[in-house]
Order: structure tokens, then C-alpha cells, then sequence
């Protein structure tokens, strides 16, 4: 009974419009109301502790810090850098463009930062270029949702505050699967170039042009050199390294590439503190509704659900994708792993997995409702600053989404892409000590 009234609620909430983090407040409210099952100040309760931990905190200052990249001339650069690389070969704009996202991605932690500071510059200049103005906009929101997989990542940070595992570890083994999807993005990038007759940019590379790209964008490609590198050392931690990627991309922005006013940090930082207070909503209801649902023991009643359903692991993991590229689809990213993440996690564990293996996962899996109707953020973002409409997007990401499918798969099914750093820098460190 309790739960049918938990579900029920969210899923009218959802359909009556109710942004996702209202809904999911709104929905325990109602069921504290109609059934009475604990006392009604349990949402508020979990509003303040739900966000009072420390490796929380790194989520405003990653927000922060994306919003500051963005505006510091950081993502022009880093472009340079990727088109000097590839942007003379075959379909070379539209793989400078995912590379780029790729380098982003390793600064923001976020999918729609990432094609928000990448799209408003490489959008107009794929168009300019020759390409189709939809498959400019899909390549940037599919490579946008790198963002999420390659580290830092915020989504990593809430998956390791709720399910026990470290941040720092779970940005390890975000390395190799995030090259991966966007290798295989570039895969698909090339083959439609060149089925297109998407020419390079017809101008000759050169060690030479291409050391001189690397010397102009040094100050951005040691951000992530500088927070990985930290973090991976055991020098800060991921929310130390949040806060020294506020201050450098400052320095950076203001002092070393003068594109950042000091007239634009109030609006700076108005942005941040907006996206940061929608976060934390999620957060925080997304919290309650999770423990709502441990108190009721929905989780163990799921669990056993879906280990009665097959004996066979490689079903069982195969359904838990079907349900996450499901719930990406109408769900949050963050309200999702914080929901799902206590109902999964122990039937994962169950089937032999390991938790920062299944952590990525989800975050892939996730990061592919980025990408799809209706929710797909990255569509949205794209679409505002191409004029495309959502249909024709949605259309035109297919091959994209069938990619980035097919990757999640050997993510899924190959857990030494996702741990063989873990272990590696495990063994680094024991050496050391």
C-alpha cells in the first residue's frame, strides 16, 4: 500500500510537469499524509542531513568551476588543440568536437556544462564548416554526456556518498570506459563524415602547429592533470580538488587568459548557485524518497523479485541495464542513483560484482539519458543553441545512442575496463607505503 501511493504520486507529479525534484518531495509528502507510516517531519529532517557530508561538497564546486572553465576562454582552446590533432582528416571537425568534450569533460563533471561551453563554439563552426546542422548539434549532446563518465564526475560523487565507495576511486576507474564511449563516438563520427563526404579542414598539420596548440592551451590542460593527478596521489581530496579547480580556472579566466571579466563573476556566480540549488533539492527529496523506501524494505522485495526472475547473472545484470536506460529516460541522473543505487547495489553485489564496477554501470547507463527523449537534458541544450527542434534531434541521435549502447554493454560485461586502474593505483600506493 505504501508503496503504490509512493509510486503512484511521483509518476502523476511527472506527468503533471512537476520538475523532478519537487515531484519526488511532493511524493513522500503524500504518502506521509495518506498512510501516516512515519512522522511527517521525516522529509525535513532529511532535507538538512541528506546534504551535510563532505564529499557532498564537492558538487557546488565542481558546478562552480565548469561555470568559470566555460566563461574563461578554456574550451576555445582546448578545441585548437584537438583540431590541430585530427581537424585535417576525414569528418575532422566533428571528432576535434568530441575530443574536445572529451578534455571538458575532465574540468566540468557535468553532461549539459559540457555541451552548453562546447556547443555555443563548435556548433556554429561545424555548420560553417559543411556539416548538417543536426548531426553538428547530436555530436556535441552525445559527446556532452561525457561529462558524466569521464572524472571528475558529479554523478560519481553522489554514487559513492550513497553507496559507501570512494569518490576518488570511482573517478579511477571512470578513465578507461569514458576513452572508450569516446573513441566509439569518433568511430561513428567518421563513418557518417565520410558516407557524407565531410571533408577536413583542408590545412596541413604539423608536429610544429600541433606543440604550438599544446604551448597556447597549457593552462587548460593542466586542470586535469593538476585535480586527477592530485586526487590519484592522495595529495587533496575530490572536494579539495573541487575547490583548487575554483581557484585556478579563476586565476586562468582573470590573469593567464584575460577572457574572463571581473564583471562577469556576479553572474558567475549566480549560475552556479542556481544549477547548485536544483542539485541539492534532488538531493535532498531524492534521499528521502530512497530511505522511504528502505524503511518499507521495497529494495529487499526488488531484490528477491529479480533474483527469483533468473538464475543467470548475465540476465539479471542485462535486465538492471534495461531498467536504468528506462528510468535515464524519464528520470534525473542524480534522483536516480540516489534512489536506485540502495535497491541495486545489493542484488549487484549478490551476482558477484564488484560495487565500483557496478557504480559505473550506472553512470553510463545513466549518462545515455542524457541523450534520450523526453528528459534528454543534452537535447535541450543543444537544440537552444541550434534552433533544431527535439523531434528531428531525436531522430538524429539514433546511430549515437545505438553506439553508445553497444559500449555500455562491454563496460558491462568486461569489469577490467573499469577496475584495472583501480587495482593498479592500489598497488602504486601499498608500494609506497
Amino acid at each position: 500500500m505504501t508503496a503504490a501511493v509512493l509510486f503512484l504520486s511521483f509518476f502523476i507529479f511527472l506527468l503533471l510537469s512537476v520538475p523532478i525534484g519537487i515531484s519526488i518531495g511532493l511524493s513522500v509528502l503524500v504518502t506521509i499524509f495518506v498512510t501516516g507510516a512515519i512522522p511527517i517531519d521525516f522529509l525535513m529532517r532529511e532535507l538538512v542531513t541528506s546534504v551535510d557530508s563532505f564529499p557532498l561538497m564537492a558538487v557546488p564546486f565542481f558546478i562552480l568551476a565548469g561555470e568559470i572553465m566555460g566563461r574563461g576562454g578554456i574550451s576555445e582552446r582546448l578545441f585548437r588543440v584537438a583540431n590541430a590533432l585530427v581537424g585535417n582528416k576525414t569528418g575532422g571537425f566533428a571528432i576535434a568536437t568530441i575530443i574536445t568534450c572529451m578534455f571538458f569533460a575532465a574540468i566540468s563533471g557535468s553532461g549539459p556544462a559540457t555541451v552548453a561551453a562546447i556547443g555555443s563554439i563548435m556548433i556554429p563552426a561545424m555548420v560553417r564548416q559543411g556539416y548538417d546542422v543536426k548531426f553538428a548539434t547530436v555530436t556535441v549532446a552525445a559527446a556532452g554526456s561525457l561529462g558524466v563518465i569521464i572524472p571528475p564526475s558529479i554523478p560519481m560523487v553522489i554514487y559513492g556518498v550513497v553507496g559507501g565507495q570512494s569518490p576518488g576511486e570511482m573517478f579511477i576507474a571512470g578513465i578507461i570506459p569514458g576513452i572508450v564511449v569516446g573513441l566509439s563516438l569518433m568511430i561513428w563520427a567518421y563513418i557518417y563524415s565520410k558516407k557524407k563526404g565531410f571533408t577536413g579542414n583542408g590545412e596541413k598539420t604539423s608536429i610544429v602547429k600541433i606543440l604550438r596548440e599544446v604551448y597556447e592551451a597549457k593552462w587548460a590542460l593542466l586542470i586535469p592533470i593538476i585535480i586527477l593527478g592530485g586526487i590519484y596521489g592522495g595529495v587533496f581530496t575530490p572536494t579539495e580538488a573541487a575547490v583548487i579547480a575554483v581557484v585556478y580556472g579563476l586565476v586562468a579566466g582573470l590573469f593567464l587568459y584575460r577572457e574572463l571579466k571581473a564583471r562577469e563573476i556576479p553572474s558567475v556566480l549566480i549560475n552556479a548557485a542556481t544549477t547548485t540549488a536544483s542539485v541539492l533539492v534532488i538531493v535532498g527529496t531524492a534521499t528521502a524518497f530512497g530511505r522511504f523506501l528502505t524503511i518499507e524494505q521495497i529494495p529487499t522485495q526488488v531484490a528477491q523479485f529479480m533474483m527469483g526472475l533468473s538464475d543467470n547473472p548475465i540476465v539479471i545484470i542485462l535486465l538492471i541495464n534495461l531498467l536504468l536506460l528506462i528510468v535515464g529516460t524519464f528520470m534525473d541522473t542524480l534522483a536516480a542513483i540516489i534512489i536506485l543505487t540502495p535497491i541495486l547495489l545489493p542484488i549487484a553485489i549478490e551476482l558477484g560484482f564488484h560495487p565500483i564496477h557496478f557504480g559505473i554501470i550506472m553512470v553510463v547507463n545513466l549518462a545515455i539519458g542524457f541523450i534520450t527523449p523526453p528528459l534528454g537534458v543534452n537535447l535541450f541544450v543543444g537544440s537552444g543553441i541550434s534552433g533544431v527542434s527535439i523531434e528531428k534531434l531525436s531522430k538524429a541521435i539514433i546511430p549515437y545512442f545505438v553506439t553508445m549502447i553497444i559500449t555500455l554493454l562491454f563496460v558491462t560485461y568486461w569489469p577490467e575496463m573499469s577496475l584495472y586502474l583501480v587495482e593498479v593505483m592500489k598497488e602504486f600506493r601499498a608500494g609506497l607505503e
